[in-house]
Formats: C-alpha cells, sequence, structure tokens
C-alpha cells in the first residue's frame, strides 16, 4: 500500500513538473517594436499579439514574429534607357515598415523580396519615361512619383513605403565629356556676356562724363589741376599741358584755306 501511495505521488509530481514546463515554454516575450501574429489550429487570429508577455500553446497556436521597425531596402542599379537614347546605370534604396502585421504574413509570403522586385521593375519602367535633363534636375518629382506606385501596390500587404531615393546615377564616359564641354561652353558664353556688359556700362558712363564735361568747361581744368597734382606725387619732373582737340581743328582749317591759293601771274 505504502509503495502504491509513493508511485501515485511520484507520478504526480512528474505531471506537475511536465506541466509546468509546458506553461514556461509557452510564455513568449515580445519588444515593443515586435507584434506576434499567431495561427491556431491553421486558423488566423483577429488580433496580432504584443508587445510583452504573451502565451504560445503549442503545438495548438504557431507564432510568426514581425519587426515594426523602419527597414532600408537597397535596390540593385539597374540598365536604364531614358527618353533621348541615352544608357545610364541606376540604383535607388526604398524606406519602409510594416503597418498591419496579420496582412504582411497572410498575404505576401516575403514581402521584403517582392518590394525589391518591384522596385526594381518599377525603376526602369519610370526612368525610361524620363530624359537625362530632366533625371538630373527633376529628381525630386521621380522619386516622388516612385514612392506613390511602390505605396500603392504594397498597401494591400499592410507595407506603408515612406520614401524613394534615387541613389545613384553612373553616365557613361562619353556623355560625361560631351557634359563637361557643354559646361565649359556655357560658362565661357557667360564670361563673354558678362563681359560686353561692362565694356557697355563703361561706355556709357564715358558718354555721360563728355556730355558733363561739355556742360561745364570749367570741369574740364579741375580735371587738369587734379591730374596734375597726382603727377607731382610721383616725384615726376614732366609736366603735361593739355591743348583741346579744337585748337588742332582750326589749325586745320587755316592750312586747309591757304594751300590752295596760289599767287596770279602778272
Amino acid at each position: 500500500m505504502d509503495n502504491f501511495f509513493g508511485l501515485g505521488i511520484g507520478f504526480s509530481t512528474i505531471v506537475v513538473i511536465i506541466v509546468l514546463i509546458y506553461v514556461l515554454s509557452s510564455i513568449k516575450i515580445l519588444a515593443e517594436y515586435e507584434r506576434g501574429v499567431i495561427f491556431r489550429l491553421g486558423r488566423l487570429l483577429g488580433q496580432a499579439k504584443g508587445p510583452g508577455i504573451i502565451l504560445v500553446f503549442a503545438p495548438i497556436d504557431r507564432i510568426v514574429r514581425v519587426s515594426l521597425r523602419q527597414e532600408a531596402l537597397e535596390v540593385p542599379p539597374q540598365d536604364i534607357i531614358t527618353r533621348d537614347n541615352v544608357t545610364l546605370k541606376v540604383n535607388a534604396v526604398i524606406f519602409l515598415r510594416v503597418i498591419e502585421p496579420r496582412k504582411a504574413v497572410v498575404e505576401v509570403s516575403n514581402y521584403i523580396y517582392q518590394t525589391s522586385q518591384f522596385a526594381q521593375t518599377t525603376l526602369r519602367s519610370v526612368l525610361g519615361e524620363q530624359e537625362l535633363d530632366e533625371l538630373l534636375s527633376h529628381r525630386d518629382k521621380i522619386n516622388l512619383r516612385l514612392q506613390s506606385i511602390l505605396d500603392t501596390h504594397t498597401a494591400p500587404w499592410g507595407v506603408k513605403v515612406i520614401n524613394v531615393e534615387v541613389k545613384q546615377v553612373d553616365l557613361p564616359e562619353s556623355m560625361l565629356r560631351a557634359m563637361a564641354k557643354q559646361a565649359e561652353a556655357e560658362r565661357e558664353r557667360r564670361s563673354k556676356i558678362i563681359h560686353a556688359e561692362g565694356e557697355f556700362s563703361a561706355a556709357q558712363r564715358l558718354v555721360d562724363a563728355a556730355n558733363l564735361l561739355a556742360k561745364e568747361p570749367v570741369s574740364v581744368q579741375l580735371r587738369y589741376l587734379q591730374t596734375l597734382t597726382e603727377i607731382g606725387v610721383e616725384k615726376n619732373t614732366t609736366v603735361v599741358f593739355p591743348v583741346p582737340v579744337d585748337f588742332f581743328s582750326g589749325i586745320q582749317k587755316l592750312l586747309g584755306k591757304s594751300g590752295p591759293e596760289t599767287p596770279s601771274a602778272g
């Protein structure tokens, strides 16, 4: 009798230990950024669990952990032919996060892989519609369009595309040389325009100065005295006497009148 009682106590202890181990193994701890999608007998429960401590009773329940943190997905370089027939290599980076954990598990097998594949085809199709100048100068608009297209397709999976950035555009060497020549020609054109504008402004100021000196003859004398002062500062013994241009023109007129006159025969 005592042996039977002792055997019963030992069996009960074993059962209690097994149950305790099962309960302890059923306890799962989820971090703040994690959610647990529970399948009970193959059926999806109505709400994702977590964060904190949850109970998963295997083998009845099966848990799939889903991270809610933002993830960066790099799109491999793609060969692109623009609308103006320029061959490029373009890569991009996508920032996304899971909004609905249940959809991210049930609606798609691997949302990161599928988003990457769809991003590659979208990148080729969207950039193929752009010209090279538009791709280089209007990159923000292209990024917004890529984000809108990707977000529309990932929304049924419970995934939100936060941002898309065209990361790098690799141009062929011939195109780089052509762009360098174009930039050099543009800079030369601007320098010539600036130089011509400077010459025009200088000529305009000279005309204004000539008009002013013509209206006020005394200012010529003042300018002459200022010039003599500047020469004296330089310790120069040269003295300059201004001769009006009209003086020479008057002499030419006198010489012109006296030149044709010839003495009359007596």
